[in-house]
């Protein structure tokens, strides 16, 4: 392997890492989740269920307060109190894209805006929020009367959306 290849693979893994440990979100919230032995110094992988878990802890007593008021950062789902944010989070986006917190989050550091991913997140947001309220509603003799899509009509558990569906056979 050349050099140059190996310095890429450590630049790589040294990223990989920092992105992986977490930071001090606030007194209730765990620390860096990383080995305490200086000879491993591996990083131990994201724990959604842990992660939540402190949360829902760290936001005990204010779960119904608006989210802005319990969370930094807040620019989409403003109102929404804090505990459905939470719910929301997981299992609207979360299970709809097949993913965890940090593939939009920096891990106790959830108001850091260094991934893309949250960027595209709002932005897909604001494209079902126009479909839902305007575009839906301009379509005639819709099955239901409060036809709506989100994250999972398009996505179906995967991070790209569902663009090639299998072939299904001719209705007769």
């Amino acid at each position: 392997m050349k050099t140059t290849s190996r310095i890429n693979l450590f630049i790589l893994a040294t990223l990989a890492v920092a992105l992986l440990g977490i930071k001090s979100f606030g007194p209730t919230i765990g620390r860096a989740q990383t080995s305490q032995d200086p000879t491993t110094q591996t990083a131990k992988p994201f724990d959604q269920a842990l992660a939540l878990e402190n949360l829902r802890k760290a936001i005990a007593g204010n779960e119904n307060k608006p989210a802005e008021e319990v969370f930094k950062n807040i620019q989409m789902l403003k109102g929404m109190p804090a505990g459905r944010l939470l719910r929301v989070m997981e299992l609207g986006f979360s299970r709809s894209l097949g993913v965890n917190c940090t593939h939009c989050h920096v891990a106790d550091a959830w108001e850091k805006e260094d991934k893309p991913t949250k960027q595209i997140a709002r932005e897909m947001n604001a494209m079902m929020t126009v479909i839902n309220n305007d575009q839906l509603k301009k379509i005639k003799n819709l099955k239901g009367p409060n036809s709506i899509v989100n994250c999972t009509t398009c996505h179906r558990g995967q991070t790209k959306p569902a663009l090639n569906l299998p072939e299904s056979a001719p209705k007769q």
